[in-house]
């Protein structure tokens, strides 16, 4: 874990308030890292529900399986969340880790081991020691305290430099309702469903079924619009949890994703996703730029994404930006090898509001000092016209840096 927080890292933090329902406690179990938290376990009340968004990847770790087995249940009890070791690429021995992991929680929380939920996160190929997790996971059930959301935060990083939080109120009925989340990811990220790993709790009484909706249409343009490095991690995990303390309180129970009293409720769900994703971005290893890319005027949504990723995962573009370099021409390289309709002397190029280019080709009005000056920015918007319809998407991303490189070269080292 890196010592330096990231400079693009959120000035105020949240006070994160208690959702009833939910109780984390941490310990320093001695996965990989020697005198800090590596384990968190959050207890759940009976009759939470849970859905979650995983990996793409086709090589996936044996909690990612673990949890979309067990998602069909659609409650949970626990929630166990490791850092350190990713127990992916492990085989049979990563499958008995998870199986012992929940064995453990399980016994230490007094529910079935469908109810538990895991998630790893770290080292790939290196087989986890779910011993380690006996004696600890029972300690950690006794003293799980409502309110630790920071401890819970810190306790899942890896290469991140700062714990990423985020919290909402708002009404559901007449009722107040509060969800929170959490986030860890800092490098291995282009989602295809979230960072690394994410976890959102709220005391709303929602059915399994719409907290699923809500997570999958989320995620769309929040985790999935994130890329640091272009690489899909075998471990990305999204998970929600939904207590229904707040029924005590007027709450009304939903079971239809359409209800519309959850209008307020889906927005300020977003928003959680939107912020976190955020901070994810502005943590990417070896950060000094948070990088915004806007693609308008496109065919379709589908093809201004794939474009903005395209423009977000150039090694070239993203040199550039940590260069504080407005080179237009990679941009233009970046736009041309995305395989999507662009029409070369149609297309408009901007940095931070300034267009650098304008119909294929130099802006005639370009002024270098006054480019350069606006690239010194902390953050950096990007903006690509492509003039052949109407749609639009936009990602988020960061710089590329040595840093990056001094990290990810000494990792396992």
């Amino acid at each position: 874990m890196s010592t330096a927080v990231s400079p693009l890292a959120p000035p105020d933090v949240p006070e994160m308030p208690v959702i009833a329902g939910v109780r984390l406690a941490t310990a320093a179990a001695g996965i990989r890292y020697k005198g800090r938290t590596d384990v968190l376990l959050a207890l759940l009340d009976k009759g939470t529900t849970v859905a979650g968004v995983f990996t793409k990847s086709k090589c996936p770790s044996a909690p990612v399986e673990w949890c979309r087995a067990k998602l069909k249940g659609g409650a949970a009890r626990a929630l166990v969340v490791n850092s350190g070791n990713a127990n992916a690429f492990t085989g049979k021995t990563g499958k008995a880790s998870t199986a012992l992991t929940a064995q453990i929680a399980a016994k230490a929380v007094g529910c079935s081991t469908s109810d538990v939920f895991l998630a790893s996160t770290g080292v790939i190929g290196e087989p986890l020691d779910a011993t380690k997790f006996d004696g600890v996971l029972a300690q950690l059930a006794e003293t799980a305290t409502p309110g630790l959301w920071m401890d819970a935060a810190k306790a899942i990083m890896t290469t991140d430099t700062f714990p990423k939080v985020a919290t909402a109120t708002v009404k559901l009925g007449k009722a107040k309702v509060t969800i929170n989340g959490m986030a860890k990811g800092a490098g291995m990220i282009m989602p295809d469903m979230a960072t690394m790993l994410s976890f959102i709790f709220t005391d709303a009484p929602l059915s399994a079924g719409v907290l699923q909706s809500l997570l999958k249409a989320g995620v769309e343009d929040t985790f999935n619009a994130l890329t640091i490095d272009g690489d899909t991690s075998t471990s990305d995990t999204l998970l929600a949890f939904a207590t229904g303390a707040a029924a005590a309180n007027g709450a009304p129970k939903i079971s239809r994703a359409s209800d519309p009293r959850l209008k307020a409720f889906t927005k300020a769900f977003q928003q959680i996703l939107a912020d976190l994703s955020e901070q994810v971005a502005r943590d990417g290893e070896g950060a000094r730029k948070l990088v915004e890319v806007v693609v308008e005027g496109a065919t379709t949504k589908p093809s201004a994404r794939k474009i903005a990723m395209s423009i977000a995962n150039s090694p070239l573009v993203k040199t550039a930006i940590a260069g504080e370099d407005a080179n237009w021409g990679r941009v233009v390289m970046a736009v041309g090898k995305a395989g999507e309709p662009a029409n070369r002397d149609k297309l408009s190029i901007s940095f931070n509001g300034i267009r650098v280019a304008k119909s294929g080709a130099r802006d005639p009005s370009y002024n270098e000092k006054e480019v350069s000056e606006a690239m010194k920015a902390p953050k950096i918007q990007i903006k690509v016209a492509l003039g052949l319809g109407k749609a639009k998407d936009r990602v988020l991303t960061c710089d590329l840096t040595k840093e990056y490189v001094a990290i990810n070269g000494d990792y396992r080292s």
